[in-house]
């Protein structure tokens, strides 16, 4: 085992593995991170027998010391790197975690979690951006990703466990299997209200209508789960009669667009991902979200209107919660996705149902009992936090962004 420390700069790799290449020496293994400038380099070889790896190892000593980097020699024994690699078969897992500032108490009591549950830590990354010095700005972000190795005999108890700390230290934590489909996701569906906007529609409706607190109630007690959606939902319709056609527009256009979400939705365009919206809300402001936004699929309800006012009633099959996940199938189907490849995101008990059969359910600012039965929870950042549990980092999006600017 060679591990290599200091300074960094072009050429160091390129150096240390042209002496290697000289004397046709087998690499195992090689890793390379950078910090701050400062490199660490790590190879595991397999060399020589007798005095070439003396020379070997003379000779990448020497280049060190030209270089002003340190260096380790460790030997490996047959024993040491037969369990090493017997441990290549051992379950793989991702924990990300996601704040607005991250600190060293979040990744010591996160990493305390995985050491008790035996699992080994083999990487870590920084997801987000560089952060300056000085106090932590309002929309900020942070994250960590850790790739970690080791079996799990119940995920249940750990994601448990992770939650709980995430609930009690005001950040979220993530926690996958890290399958082949973690980076061959296709497809996200959002909710509508309170997901993609920051703002409920029938909320803003009841407003104009001079019902606001009414059905405000009705619409609190629906999400959390505490009254049946589609009875919710008609009674809640029926206080919008007489409501004139001309508010939509003035309200579609006041629509407070959740932080993150244009970012979010730009950058999985230029990754080739199809989107949707399946709300329970109105289909003329899922329409007005996929023309600024660009989404590709949009299914909601249609509100009934006859002679210029709102009848209250709506035309067609109520997008429910279970139509929800009927819709996310269908869509699925149509363009040949595995479910496994699917994310979800939503906020309310009528999401449940979409965010479960999705290969990546995501409860986003969401009610309790919401949070508590989906796979993942984003709550501190806006949308585009999902970006990370796809393992996307700021400086990839940044790239992305600049290549597209020049082009």
């Amino acid at each position: 085992m060679i591990n290599i420390a200091g300074d960094d700069r072009p050429g160091v790799t390129s150096s240390i593995t042209g002496i290697l290449a000289d004397h046709d020496v087998t690499v195992l293994d090689i890793g390379q991170a950078v910090i701050h400038d400062t490199l660490s380099l790590g190879l595991l070889v397999e060399m020589p027998a007798g005095s070439e790896a003396a020379n070997i190892l003379k000779d990448i000593l020497f280049r060190c010391h030209e270089m002003g980097l340190q260096v380790r020699f460790l030997p490996v024994s047959d024993e040491s790197y037969g369990v090493w690699v017997s441990g290549q078969g051992k379950q793989r897992h991702i924990v990300t975690l996601l704040a607005r500032k991250i600190s060293a108490r979040h990744i010591a009591r996160v990493t305390e979690i995985v050491s008790r549950y035996g699992l080994n830590i083999d990487r870590i990354d920084r997801l987000s951006g560089r952060v300056p010095l000085g106090g932590v700005e309002e929309k900020s972000k942070a994250s960590v990703e850790l790739s970690v190795r080791g079996y799990l005999e119940d995920a249940t108890d750990f994601r448990r466990e992770l939650l709980h700390l995430a609930s009690e230290m005001d950040i979220d934590i993530a926690y996958q299997e890290d399958s082949m489909y973690r980076r061959t996701r296709r497809l996200v569906a959002f909710d509508m209200d309170s997901t993609l906007i920051e703002a409920e529609v029938i909320d803003e409706l009841a407003h104009a209508a001079g019902v606001g607190e009414q059905v405000a109630a009705i619409t609190e007690q629906a999400m959390r789960g505490e009254l049946d959606f589609t009875e919710s939902f008609a009674a809640r319709l029926k206080l919008l009669k007489g409501l004139d056609e001309s508010v939509l527009a003035d309200i579609a256009e006041q629509l407070p667009i959740t932080e993150g979400a244009e970012r979010l939705v730009s950058t999985l365009k230029k990754l080739g991902y199809k989107t949707a919206i399946l709300s329970g809300g109105f289909n003329y402001f899922g329409e007005y979200l996929q023309r600024r936004l660009g989404i590709d699929y949009v299914y909601a309800n249609e509100l009934e209107i006859v002679d210029g006012k709102v009848t209250g009633e709506v035309q067609g099959v109520v997008v429910d919660g279970q139509r929800k996940a009927e819709l996310l199938r269908e869509i699925a189907r149509r363009e040949g996705i595995d479910l496994e490849q699917v994310i979800a995101v939503g906020d309310g008990a009528n999401d449940l149902p979409m965010l479960s059969i999705a290969g990546l359910g995501i409860a986003f600012r969401a009610k309790p009992i919401v949070r508590a039965n989906a796979k993942q929870s984003i709550s501190t950042l806006g949308l585009d936090g999902i970006l990370y549990l796809l393992g996307i980092s700021d400086r990839l999006t940044v790239a992305a962004q600049l290549k597209a600017a020049n082009s």
